[in-house]
Parts: C-alpha cells; structure tokens; sequence
C-alpha cells in the first residue's frame, strides 16, 4: 500500500467514523424528538379525553336539569289541575245543593255582602225557581232587599246592585277569589 491509498483509507475511515457519529447523534437525537412527540401526542390525547369527558359531563348535568326541570313543570302542572278539579268540584256541589240549602245560602251572601237595600240579580233560572225565597230569606232580619226584573247568566250566585253599583257574588267569582287566597292551603290538603 502506497502513501496515497494509506492517506484515502485514513481518510476514508475518518469519513466514515464521522458519518457514523453523525448518524449516532442524529439517531439520538430522533429518538429524544421520536420521544416528545410521544409524550405531546399522549399529552394531547389525555387532554382531549378531559375535555371529551368535561363535555359529557357538562351535557349530562345540562340534560339532568332540563329533565328535572321538565319533571316539575310536570308535577306543578298536575297539581295545578288537581286544584282546578277541587274547585270545579266545589262550583259543582254549590250549584247542586237541595233547594231550601241553596236559598239559606244565597240569602246569607246577599246580607253578608250587601247593606241591605240592593236588588238581588240572579240567574233566569235561579229567579224563576228560587228568586223570591231568596229575597225573602234575605229579608228575615230586617232587610229591605228587592227581587231585580234584571238576569244575568251567573253559574250560580248572585249580583248585589244599587244604582250603578254592583257586588259581584257569583259563585265563579267567589271562587277565584277564594282560589287566590287559598292556593297554597288547597295544594296542603291535596298533595301532603
């Protein structure tokens, strides 16, 4: 071997030992980034798994809300009809009591709510079949009231009137009005 070859070989193993550290580093160097990339892409993956699970979560609270929420419009809209059905009950039962107790009580609203001296307005049917009994029951204790020519349809109950003053006794009214002041006792009794 010449000196020429030997300085081509030395350099060639020179070349080639320092292709071979470079390919080393660049190995390491690949697996440390290789590594990274594994850790960012496990890191990622995690974060969008609690993101993906915050949202489940998120949209399972929302649903249970909406549907409990649901559930007690239902329950308020039940009992709401459960009310409405005892007072339809109570307009019912006050619209069919035995004659001489449907007098007794439309006498005592009238003196109850009136000063003594107003017309009574009633039903077309109320004053053909009980009209006059009513005045007269009214009347009992030293009362002036007057059996009006006027009808209304009233559901039951009766009209005070004076001039152009008018009380408002029908049962419907009365009922309302009672219903408002009594709501909450009502749905007491029904639902506890």
């Amino acid at each position: 071997m010449n000196g020429l070859e030997k300085i081509n070989a030395h350099i060639q193993r020179d070349g080639q030992a320092e292709v071979d550290a470079i390919l080393a580093e660049t190995g390491k160097r690949i697996e440390v980034a290789q590594a990274g990339y594994r850790a960012q892409a496990r890191q990622l993956t995690a974060d969008a798994q609690a993101k993906r699970e915050r949202a489940v979560a998120d949209r399972l609270e929302r649903l249970a809300g909406s549907a409990d929420m649901e559930r007690r419009q239902m329950l308020l809209g039940a009992k709401q009809a459960c009310i409405d059905e005892a007072f339809d009950r109570a307009a019912r039962a006050l619209r069919s009591l035995p004659r001489e107790e449907y007098i007794a009580l439309l006498a005592r609203t009238a003196a109850s709510a009136g000063a003594g001296d107003e017309e009574i307005v009633l039903s077309a049917a109320d004053r053909e079949q009980v009209g006059q009994a009513v005045v007269d029951a009214a009347n009992a204790n030293g009362a002036a009231f007057t059996l009006s020519d006027e009808t209304r349809e009233l559901g039951g109950g009766l009209v005070l009137k004076r001039g152009k003053v008018e009380v408002n006794c029908a049962f419907e009214t009365q009922l309302r009005q009672l219903r408002q002041e009594m709501a909450s006792d009502v749905a007491r009794v029904l639902f506890d």
